[in-house]
């Protein structure tokens, strides 16, 4: 732990008390000893705090809805393992074996999930104010500069959006193949648009997911952002 240790210090400028707390912080389920799993559900619930504070307090003329999408683009699984990458989490991870050959430390999941049992584990290490100032250090400037409303509006609603001001049908979507195992499957899905019956395929790891990747491949080919 003392290269983890270091890292911490001179990336994030912190130091534990309880060097334990760090070491779960760091540890999947699949390695031996206290995973992170209870870690990781308490940092969830200090993220969505601070990151709520932040965004109530940036944007006081934002509706509820506009502020749960901006706190959702900053919190979901893709913002939170880039943001582990940047910091180089990864190379401190303690994995099991199979997941080490995998490259579980490159894994979305893995890193979103260590990333907010690092918030949790200082959070019980010394208070809501020093969880809060990590979490600052590790967003930056996602937390001073956020996106127009309109941009955090899912393809779906953005593809429908740009259909009915024109007066066009509502688009169809066909569930086209699912693959893989139960525990890992991909979704494929058509999407059928526009007056002249466009159609794009989009993949995800659920139906929903590639609905919405189709979405927005449709909105690419009728009309680049779907905007009016």
């Amino acid at each position: 732990m003392e290269k983890a240790e270091s890292w911490l210090g001179d990336t994030l400028g912190y130091r534990f008390n309880d060097r334990l707390l760090l070491r779960q912080a760091l540890t999947h389920r699949s390695a031996d000893g206290p995973s992170n799993e209870r870690l990781e559900f308490l940092g969830d619930a200090v993220l969505d705090f601070v990151v709520s504070e932040i965004l109530y307090r940036a944007l006081p003329d934002s509706d509820e809805g506009d502020l749960s999408r901006q706190r959702a683009s900053l919190v979901n699984d893709t913002s939170l393992a880039g943001l582990a990458t940047e910091i180089g989490l990864g190379r401190h991870l303690v994995l099991g074996s199979g997941e080490q050959k995998s490259g579980g430390h490159r894994r979305e999941s893995i890193l979103a999930d260590a990333l907010e049992a690092l918030f949790g584990a200082v959070f019980l290490d010394s208070g809501i104010r020093s969880a809060s100032t990590m979490i600052e250090r590790v967003f930056g400037e996602r937390l001073q500069e956020f996106p127009d409303a309109s941009e955090l509006r899912d393809p779906k609603t953005r593809l429908q959006e740009w259909l009915q001001g024109r007066g066009l049908p509502l688009p169809e979507y066909e569930l086209v193949k699912v693959s893989g195992k139960a525990h890992r499957q991909r979704f494929e899905v058509r999407c059928s648009a526009g007056e002249h019956g466009d159609q794009s395929s989009g993949e995800g790891s659920s139906r929903r997911n590639a609905e919405q990747d189709a979405a927005r491949r449709m909105l690419e080919r009728l009309g680049g952002s779907g905007r009016p």
